[in-house]
């Protein structure tokens, strides 16, 4: 009773308040107990993934939508519509855990309300999913806006990617080389009990067949491993810093990136990992103390690189720039109802100033490598083909055979390789 009532809290501060569902879950985790922890955090994730379907379905079966200080109850709601539809758990339970939250959320008089539509669903889901699947944005569980720029770049396969969207993310590992090889800690995950599911080709890579809690994966507070999808850890062996390289890690926080070059070269002349947001800074330290690394951490605005470093010139900078994360939705299903369209075009003037900005930092003859967890165009390959047009001392350094000054850089979309959706270009400066 009491998770419901927290999941109903969570999805009121996230899709109401504006805040997102990593800053607000882990303290409503807090507090319930340890055995229901994971129950919260799937029915906040799965609610938000099947949002507009389920608000659609809840539609069709009140006369008015529960307004003001009735949108808690809103939300509790969807919460028993998600368990019915999507979830293992007893329908009884479902709807008697979930009209009992009522109570909680001083919401006692409509306990009657919550108990007829999740009656009346477990009746007629049939009939209900099939009227409301007539319209794309419930059909899909997207917004409106975002189903037509992903249908305008990908006529042939957006239903793909929207698809790709609402389904659960993977979870990848990578094995830190300083400590052991990949096929190594293979056999620790096997004596572990510990499936897995594939390798990285590329990497250092590995799925595991299905999620766990970190505490179980062998060596894990030790820094034998970390936690980053296959798409991510492309950055590092793309990038290809050499010994007695000086690299700038750009956008850096949470600083999987800035560990992973650091252990795939131990002779780097240092890193610098710098990022705007302080708090998320934090943790960038963390997970360099955890895995027995040391980069120079700063705390700056990557399109002001003069108020933060007066040092050399860079042989290689990582830009992970800021982007709508777009293509990691799945792990974000907040995204969806977060991000709004005017979003895109500040997000694309801030790419390019800190392209440009950044650009100045690095030597003749460097790499930059820009990437993001978009799949839209305008943040990725206009974004560089424009880049590429104003700066005439950049040239494109190709990723695969399609990679042209036209069409430039590598384009992944999520469940390719069973991976997120990513961009990366390479470019060098001449």
């Amino acid at each position: 009773m009491k998770t419901r009532a927290n999941a109903a809290q969570v999805l009121f501060l996230v899709v109401d308040q504006g805040q997102s569902l990593s800053a607000v879950l882990p303290a409503a985790q807090q507090q319930v107990a340890v055995r229901d922890r994971a129950l919260l955090q799937e029915l906040c994730f799965g609610t938000l993934r099947w949002l507009s379907r389920l608000e659609a379905i809840a539609g069709q079966l009140m006369s008015r939508p529960l307004k003001g200080k009735q949108r808690p109850l809103h939300f509790l709601l969807l919460v028993g519509l998600y368990q019915l539809l999507y979830t293992r758990v007893p329908a009884h339970a479902a709807l008697s855990e979930t009209v009992n939250a009522c109570r909680l959320l001083k919401g006692e008089s409509f306990r009657g309300l919550l108990n007829g539509v999740l009656r009346n669903v477990q009746r007629n889901q049939e009939e209900l999913l099939s009227t409301v699947d007539q319209q794309d944005s419930s059909r899909y569980a997207h917004p409106v806006w975002l189903i037509k720029k992903l249908q305008a770049a990908y006529p042939r396969h957006y239903q793909q990617i929207l698809e790709q969207n609402n389904q659960r993310p993977p979870m990848w590992l990578r094995v830190n080389v300083r400590h052991q090889d990949r096929q190594h800690y293979l056999q620790r995950l096997e004596e572990a009990q510990i499936a897995v599911a594939q390798v990285d080709e590329a990497g250092s890579g590995i799925c595991l067949l299905q999620a766990c809690d970190v505490e179980l994966l062998p060596g894990f507070a030790d820094g034998d491993c970390s936690v980053q999808d296959a798409a991510a850890q492309r950055a590092a062996w793309l990038l290809n810093p050499q010994p007695g390289d000086l690299i700038l890690d750009a956008c850096a926080a949470p600083g999987g990136k800035t560990a992973h070059l650091l252990e795939q070269e131990p002779q780097l002349a240092g890193v610098i990992a710098v990022d705007a947001d302080a708090q998320r800074l934090l943790r960038v330290g963390e997970n360099l103390q955890r895995l027995k690394l040391q980069a120079q951490v700063l705390h700056g605005d990557a399109s002001q690189p003069d108020t933060w470093w007066s040092g050399p010139e860079f042989d290689r900078i990582l830009l992970d720039a800021p982007c709508s994360a777009t293509g990691v939705i799945r792990r974000h299903p907040d995204i969806k109802w977060l991000r709004r369209p005017a979003d895109i075009a500040e997000l694309v003037a801030l790419q390019a100033k800190i392209l440009s900005a950044l650009w100045c930092k690095l030597k003749q003859g460097g790499t930059l490598l820009y990437a993001t967890c978009s799949v839209l165009p305008e943040e990725n390959c206009e974004q560089i083909r424009a880049f590429l047009c104003s700066h005439p001392d950049a040239r494109l350094v190709p990723l695969h055979a399609g990679d042209t000054e036209q069409t430039p850089g590598q384009q992944l979309f999520p469940g390719d390789g069973n991976m997120d959706g990513f961009y990366y270009a390479k470019l060098t400066k001449q």
